[in-house]
């Protein structure tokens, strides 16, 4: 079977909008771990815009005004590398600093109609959200073109081998990786063969593979100059590339109490749970379907295999606050999910 999957560093625009997003959320979190948040975000050259909804004992006098949240945006984007220093080592027509990006908001607070289902343990939107498991230890337990793809982008940008927006893509053939791209941006002191060294030591030496690097031959203006970014726009690199169905909306933009982000960690869990205490299930992989309502705490849950023969289904009453306390969704981790990923 073939299978493609792609990845995208903290530095590509639309990643910058969500991790601004989660850090934002952190900071609400770190002085009102009740704060209720659904905050998008977009950025295009040195502005960026906020809309949504915040209820949180943190605002108000005495707390967080409409500066420091400006501020939290120029942070959350030096955070990421995009710095004064990086601006001037690339140029000013390339690249963006987070210090001097200029802040739109339009922020209210949460509706007091979804506020009341939320008040009494529903979730806080209705949504179908899918996971998966492998059976590949190796991989974490998640595809291996996701996986590969994902450690060869980290590595590029962690070593900054290159510039911080970095795409790279892989496809496999039963396993075996026969494609891999790259996009990350280089400048005459940047070496393609820094990047071909890379690649080559995740894929252990084999040369069955073709590489292609920057496949328009230059890659210099980068990050939210060359693209505007948004919240929600990279899901299939955020859950399981192109091995499973996406369901549900973006889980960077939202605390614990909306689906988004609470059952789609909750269907990863099951799918990997089942691998684990079903070790003569025969299955490459388990992939597990999750739905519920808004108001309810009651959800569907069904387990298939990789043809989509269910395996179990049946409802259960989770509650919101339950599963809360279960991923830790009350403290300031958002910024390091988002960075790091989901499922790590």
């Amino acid at each position: 079977m073939i299978q493609t999957s792609e990845w995208v560093s903290l530095g590509h625009p639309d990643k910058v909008a969500d991790y601004i997003s989660c850090y934002i959320l952190d900071r609400y979190l770190e002085r009102d771990p009740q704060t209720r948040f659904a905050l998008e975000v977009q950025i295009k050259d040195n502005f960026v815009t906020l809309a949504g909804e915040i209820a949180s004992k943190a605002d108000g006098i005495g707390g967080l005004q409409a500066d420091d949240i400006a501020q939290f945006v120029r942070d959350a984007i030096c955070e990421i590398g995009y710095t004064r220093d990086y601006q001037l080592k690339w140029g000013e027509e390339n690249i963006i600093s987070g210090n001097n990006v200029f802040v739109d908001m339009h922020i209210s607070h949460q509706s007091p109609d979804i506020a009341q289902g939320v008040d009494n343990n529903g979730w806080g939107d209705q949504g179908i959200f899918w996971g998966m498991a492998t059976k590949s230890p190796f991989t974490g337990y998640m595809p291996v073109d996701w996986w590969i793809a994902k450690k060869i982008g980290m590595h590029l940008y962690d070593m900054k081998v290159g510039g911080l927006d970095i795409k790279t893509q892989v496809t496999t053939d039963d396993g075996i990786v026969k494609d891999v791209v790259v996009a990350i941006p280089l400048s005459m002191k940047n070496s393609i063969g820094d990047v071909q060294n890379v690649v080559s030591y995740y894929l252990k030496g084999s040369t069955e593979y073709r590489l292609h690097i920057n496949g328009t031959g230059r890659f210099v203006k980068h990050g939210p100059i060359a693209d505007a970014g948004t919240t929600g726009r990279k899901l299939a690199v955020d859950f399981y590339g192109g091995n499973c169905r996406l369901g549900g909306g973006c889980p960077w933009t939202k605390d614990g109490t909306k689906a988004d982000l609470t059952l789609n960690l909750l269907a990863r869990e099951r799918a990997l749970n089942y691998i684990l205490t079903h070790p003569e299930c025969d299955c490459s992989a388990v992939y597990c379907a999750i739905s519920c309502r808004i108001g309810s705490p009651e959800i569907l849950v069904v387990l298939m295999d990789e043809c989509g023969n269910k395996i179990v289904s049946h409802y259960e009453v989770v509650k919101p606050n339950d599963l809360i306390e279960h991923f830790k969704l009350r403290t300031p981790r958002f910024a390091r999910m988002c960075r790091y990923g989901l499922f790590t």
